[in-house]
């Protein structure tokens, strides 16, 4: 509890327990900061649907084993004081000070914020290229294992990374993905487009019909301007996500994330809510890092450099 002597709460609040938010409540008690972090799930839940790296340091293989390896390491952190099952209402940043408001209507206070809210996925009426039926909610694609694809064709909506994942875990699975997507996914298919397993299929709008059936039918309107019918077993989705940052005095860009260079001085943004563009696992532990040290410089008045 704040007191005369120490009127914040903790040194820094991290407010989101992914990896983004792990990193940096280590990386503060490295350095000697005592953090408070606020969950309202499990920490690092994400990870544990990953069924297959290829892009973290450490020798993972899957995101199972990294999530229990990070939750293991920051429970035994002494500086960290972990607040699970909690969510944020609402976050302040004040003249000298930040204040999180929980769902319980406690607050909490420190000099400086580091939020990885990170994002959450989105569903077919989120997106303006896709007509769907009201009641229609497909699983994504990272929930699907080899049984929900051996020998058969499956209609994924979107280009997102999961698909390269799903392919990766079941490299010999055989299967067909038919993958419609958006221009905004251009850049993310790349990864898949040499797989055999993969039908790509640039999209302007897409139609899914209701069916009584097990079955899936679609009418693809793609960019040259033809038409054309698909079919499939089934549909999952591959849409991406979108941010989840909490209320307050967050900057968001139009499409919701928070460029770090535009918020308020003591709320630093780190992990997937920063951007679209570099959503990996690597990268997400390396700017909670770089937030905590952030924070740590900023307030003793030390040049951003350091040593190591």
């Amino acid at each position: 509890m704040p007191s005369p002597t120490h009127p914040f709460d903790t040194d820094l609040l991290v407010v989101g327990g992914g990896p983004a938010g792990c990193a940096a409540a280590r990386t503060a008690a490295s350095v000697g900061m005592g953090s408070i972090l606020i969950e309202p799930d499990a920490l690092c839940r994400n990870l544990y649907r990953i069924p297959a790296l290829n892009n973290v340091l450490g020798g993972h293989t899957d995101g199972t084993a990294l999530a229990t390896a990070i939750t293991t390491e920051l429970h035994g952190t002494e500086l960290c004081r972990i607040e699970p099952g909690r969510c944020v209402t609402e976050l302040r940043a004040h003249d000298d000070r930040v204040t999180a408001t929980l769902d319980t209507g406690r607050h909490l206070s420190a000099p400086y914020a580091v939020v990885a809210t990170g994002v959450g996925p989105r569903r077919p009426r989120d997106v303006p290229w896709i007509t769907a039926p009201p009641d229609l909610a497909p699983p994504p694609l990272w929930r699907a294992g080899a049984r929900d694809a051996a020998g058969r064709t499956l209609l994924v909506l979107g280009g997102d990374r999961p698909i390269g994942t799903f392919l990766r875990a079941h490299p010999r699975v055989r299967t067909r993905l038919l993958v419609a997507y958006p221009a905004a996914d251009d850049y993310k298919i790349e990864e898949i487009r040499d797989d055999p397993r993969a039908t790509l299929l640039p999209a302007e709008h897409l139609t899914l019909h209701p069916s009584d059936t097990t079955s899936v039918t679609a009418e693809l309107l793609d960019r040259n301007g033809a038409t054309h019918s698909l079919s499939a077993d089934a549909v999952h989705l591959a849409l991406g996500s979108a941010p989840t940052s909490p209320p307050g005095d967050l900057i968001r860009d139009p499409a919701g994330y928070c460029p770090p260079t535009a918020q308020p001085p003591r709320l630093i943004v780190a992990g997937d809510l920063r951007s679209p563009r570099y959503q990996r696992i690597q990268t997400a532990l390396g700017s909670g890092s770089e937030s905590a040290l952030r924070a740590y410089y900023t307030a003793r008045d030390l040049p951003a450099g350091g040593t190591g």
